[in-house]
């Protein structure tokens, strides 16, 4: 695996992102300086991608009607996400990829009741107006060559 974004966190500690794909912008977050609340690990959460923002917000439905425990939604610029509890109190993410790429961490908050096209609005406006703004596409060609593959032969749609 290789880094993909670090900084710091709101809480003061540090945080850093890992991936081996040239396509997922992190499978591994790792966290430094958590609270007795969040636990002392330093596996941050499990992350599972979605197809969609649209599948993104089904689940956020489906959330509130069964009653399971959300820490919060957050809007990174490069995803929508979704931070929430399983039963054993593991921390969890589902998240949906955007077209945009901007480094990280970005945690904007996120209301996964507005339209798709109100939160694709908000988050162009976001991405766009931050300096490491590039498409995913981009991001993918260099993250490509950071963990080995040709970026020839990746398909990022």
């Amino acid at each position: 695996m290789v880094v993909t974004d670090q900084g710091p966190t709101q809480r003061g500690g540090r945080i850093v992102f890992l991936s081996r794909s040239p396509l997922e912008h992190h499978q591994l977050v790792l966290v430094e300086g958590r609270d007795d609340a969040m636990g002392v690990g330093l596996i941050n959460q499990l992350s599972f991608r979605l197809s969609s923002l649209k599948d993104l917000q089904t689940f956020n439905e489906i959330f509130k009607t069964e009653g399971v425990r959300v820490d919060r939604t957050m809007n990174h610029g490069n995803a929508w996400s979704i931070y929430c509890y399983d039963p054993e109190e593991n921390r969890l993410e589902l998240y949906a990829g955007s077209p945009w790429y901007i480094a990280q961490p970005c945690a904007e908050p996120l209301d996964l009741d507005e339209s798709e096209e109100v939160l694709m609005a908000q988050t162009e406006a976001l991405v766009r107006a931050d300096p490491t703004f590039m498409l995913k596409a981009d991001w993918a060609k260099r993250q490509a060559a950071a963990v080995g593959v040709d970026p020839a032969t990746i398909d990022v749609d």
